[in-house]
């Protein structure tokens, strides 16, 4: 049952004081004060990760804050955060490096019109074409760049949507910290990077990729940790209407949706409500915003169809329960 979701706000330009993360309960303080609530077991996972410098691989459903994790221990540590984003189909071009060869053409012009190519072999040539000026680093490659400051925080986005074959290279990644460009030479981290992996299972991880993590599967929170997240969250809202919409949110995911509300919509709920002056549901409002707490047709259909009524009164009776 874990924190919360959402983008949090950040000064641009203004690095975040590093935390102290030397125990469990300092990480879990520190990840609180920069908005996002862990119950022990996934505090004790993340600080796991930093002190054994392994990589965390988060599993859970959509929404459950997987991904605002690796953003909020960036800002708690103070470093930069690296994300690379899956895909199917994704390879070494978009997630290691790439060669810009608009730039590599350009120079192949400029070298032709001052007459500098006339005078060069053509290996010499071709060998300034891949100097490190025209190599592109992508995020693989960026994470593992010797660097001033804290180590990076790599967030690998959705590994499940990669393929096997990335997957395996990725593993070889993870195991050595060191890529080859045969261009360039051999790229090792000084620092290892903190690597924080998510899914949300449309496929198995293999078991090679999970052995080299630490493991963790993040659950929708519970009712009243998801209080406490609306209320650190949206605390311009009051706790009768917080423990309103948590408990309206919960009966949500109890209807087998196309697509359930996760934290992130849950937070964008009270907030919409707030900034409507809400201070109670009632069937009206709920209609109304509901918009905002579910994304998909078929899925405001069946929440008619099993009564909105229902729906609130759910709300009401969660709030009420001390």
């Amino acid at each position: 049952m874990n924190g919360s979701a959402g983008n949090l706000p950040r000064l641009k330009g203004v690095a975040a004081p590093r935390a102290s993360l030397a125990s469990v309960a300092h990480v879990q303080d520190a990840l609180q004060k920069a908005g996002y609530l862990a119950d022990e077991g996934l505090a004790t996972a993340v600080y796991l990760a930093l002190s054994l410098k392994r990589p965390l691989l988060l599993e859970g459903e959509a929404g459950v804050g997987k991904t605002e994790l690796a953003k909020v221990l960036a800002t708690v540590r103070g470093s930069e955060l690296i994300r690379l984003q899956c895909y199917e189909g994704i390879d070494a071009s978009q997630a290691v490096y790439d060669w810009d060869y608009s730039r590599q053409l350009l120079h192949l012009r400029a070298a032709e019109a001052s007459g500098e190519a006339q005078s060069k072999a053509t290996e010499s040539l071709e060998n300034e074409l891949y100097d490190e000026r025209f190599l592109i680093r992508r995020a693989l490659l960026r994470a593992i760049e010797p660097r001033n400051g804290a180590a990076p925080v790599l967030l690998i986005d959705e590994i499940d949507r990669a393929d096997d074959e990335f997957e395996a290279y990725l593993l070889e990644v993870l195991s050595d910290f060191q890529i080859t460009v045969p261009e360039v030479g051999t790229y090792r981290a000084t620092e290892i990077p903190i690597v924080v992996l998510t899914s949300n299972r449309t496929r198995d991880v293999h078991d090679a990729l999970k052995r080299r993590c630490l493991y963790h599967w993040v659950e929708h929170p519970g009712f009243e940790r998801e209080v406490d997240i609306v209320r650190l969250r949206v605390p311009q809202v009051h706790e009768r209407l917080a423990r309103q919409v948590a408990g309206a949110v919960e009966r949500l995911r109890t209807m087998h949706l196309y697509k359930p509300p996760g934290v992130a919509e849950t937070i964008d709920w009270a907030t919409a409500l707030g900034t409507l002056g809400v201070t109670q549901l009632d069937e009206a409002v709920v209609r109304s915003t509901l918009g905002t707490v579910l994304k998909y047709r078929e899925d405001h259909e069946r929440v008619n169809e099993s009564g909105v009524a229902d729906l609130v009164k759910h709300a009401f009776e969660r709030a009420t329960i001390n």
